[in-house]
């Protein structure tokens, strides 16, 4: 079992910044994958930013060149830089953290998710 727990969420201008960062707890051997998604009102949960235990990335179109996402592999922390933020970006911030663990030569793929941490960008 792994817990994940989000900071630095908040309300921002447009064209500001802030870093959000996702820490765990338990039982994270097996950590693969880590990243962030969001979800804002009346729409699906999308992604944002994933990073693997190696530091491949991969973002959303619509964040690229502005979020950057990094992680503390000796802390099993994340976090996500964001500049430049927009109002459509605006949205519940949740941390994702994928496991895959091998029993024998059986694969089983874990997925846990934080609480979420709001983040609100004024026009």
């Amino acid at each position: 079992q792994v817990r994940l727990m989000e900071s630095g969420g908040g309300l921002v201008q447009s064209g500001g910044s802030l870093r959000l960062s996702c820490s765990t707890s338990g039982d994270t051997s097996c950590l693969d994958t880590m990243g962030w998604y969001r979800q804002a009102p009346g729409k699906q949960r999308e992604l944002v930013a994933v990073i693997t235990n190696g530091g491949s990335t991969n973002y959303a179109d619509s964040v690229k060149g502005r979020f950057t996402i990094s992680r503390d592999n000796a802390k099993d922390t994340v976090y996500l830089q964001m500049n430049s933020l927009k109002p459509e970006d605006t949205a519940v911030y949740y941390c994702n953290a994928h496991l895959v663990v091998w029993v024998g030569a059986l694969r089983r793929d874990e997925n846990y998710w934080g609480q979420g941490t709001q983040v609100t960008v004024s026009s």
